[in-house]
């Protein structure tokens, strides 16, 4: 009995470091059950003829596999009577049962690691404790405690389906059966077992396999995270600074509107000479349509009639496309309307101020972005 509940440790132990090496996907509860019936035959080990004194045994099992090496189940084995057995007899149709819990380990998983799926062949090294009780008629029924020891030979048709072959032993631990005793491995008082079954596995017969990552992996897509979440903060700051940029513009222009004419003669104060012209652009373009010539030659017109005057004109863009290219954009936009009044109006450079000032938010129609803003002063 030491000697088997030490085999035991050391085998549990193997177990759990075999079991570390591999990671495996969490199964549902409803995955890996199985449900067997079998029928073979059983004799008794006290130095009786093996084949004159043997009768029929068939069983019943249902085990779930709680890992790739290891599951837990529960049986019965019911030995059908005979007259050819020694010893008193029951005159029903059983003569002996064994009900009880097990435990088995495959043998090719734990030394030869799983393969990811199920082998054809495998071997399970079970040991089990139950319940036993004996049928007899001429002095009287007993129960008796009783442990198990055996193996399961498995070839797996599929994933379903599994036939076995199951030599054992089952133990009667208590030596005497008329009086109490000792719990002791006494082979004349144990029957040796070899049946075959069939097996149906419910939810499949099998683990996932899955990789995991090691610290060195994680530390890599840490740092990956934290390069994303600093290039966010960046972005952010750069929205929040432009935001800045157009509100200050906004309030410029209106303070540039608001500010009061300065009146030359009774002609200026009529013309309104504080004004501001807009030149709109089509998307991606800095060429001024036809439809915004009338709005330059304004523009020419009143600095024609008023040599004192100039034109600061501020570019824009909207937010669409890349930001390199919006803010080229500006700066395009603002040249073209300085180019044609130095060109086509023959306005003086030194009258003319003109610059891109980058992505606009000035309306809330983003298309009236795409401007020259032309503001007008007289000194």
């Amino acid at each position: 009995m030491k000697k088997t509940i030490i085999s035991a440790a050391i085998l549990l132990g193997t177990v759990s470091a075999a079991s570390a090496q591999q990671a495996i996907a969490t199964p549902k509860f409803g995955d890996n059950w199985s449900l067997g019936i079998n029928g073979g035959i059983t004799t008794p080990m006290n130095h009786s003829h093996f084949f004159r004194d043997a009768r029929a045994v068939v069983g019943l099992k249902l085990d779930k596999k709680i890992s790739p090496i290891y599951k837990v189940g529960i049986e019965g084995d019911f030995a059908i009577n005979t007259s050819t057995v020694r010893g008193p007899h029951s005159y029903t149709a059983f003569d002996d049962s064994y009900v009880g819990a097990y435990g088995a380990v495959n043998l090719f998983n734990l030394f030869g690691g799983y393969p990811g799926k199920v082998r054809p062949i495998d071997i399970d090294a079970v040991l089990g404790a139950g319940w036993g009780h004996r049928f007899e008629t001429e002095t009287h029924d007993y129960n008796y405690f009783g442990t198990k020891t055996g193996l399961n030979i498995n070839f797996n048709v599929n994933d379903y389906l599994t036939i076995t072959v199951q030599p054992s032993i089952i133990w009667n631990m208590t030596s005497n059966p008329t009086r109490n005793s000792s719990a002791a491995y006494n082979k004349n008082e144990a029957n040796y077992n070899i049946t075959a079954g069939v097996a149906y596995n419910f939810g499949g017969n099998g683990f996932k396999v899955v990789e995991p990552y090691n610290q060195a992996q994680i530390d890599e897509l840490n740092g990956q995270l934290n390069e994303l979440r600093g290039a966010l903060d960046a972005s952010n700051a750069q929205n929040r600074a432009l935001k800045a940029q157009a509100k200050g513009m906004e309030e410029e222009i209106v303070k540039l509107q608001n500010k009061p004419a300065k009146v030359v003669n009774t002609v200026q104060v009529k013309n309104n000479l504080e004004s501001v012209r807009y030149v709109f652009f089509r998307l991606g373009s800095s060429v001024i349509g036809a439809d915004q010539q009338p709005n330059v030659e304004m523009i020419a017109a009143y600095l024609n009639n008023h040599p004192n005057s100039k034109v600061i004109i501020k570019g824009y863009a909207s937010k669409d496309g890349p930001e390199e290219v919006n803010i080229r954009l500006a700066n395009q936009r603002a040249q073209s309307v300085k180019d044609a009044l130095m060109k086509r109006y023959k306005i003086p450079a030194s009258r003319i101020v003109a610059e891109g000032e980058g992505i606009g938010n000035m309306f809330e129609e983003e298309s009236w972005n795409r401007v020259a803003i032309c503001i007008l002063e007289t000194k």
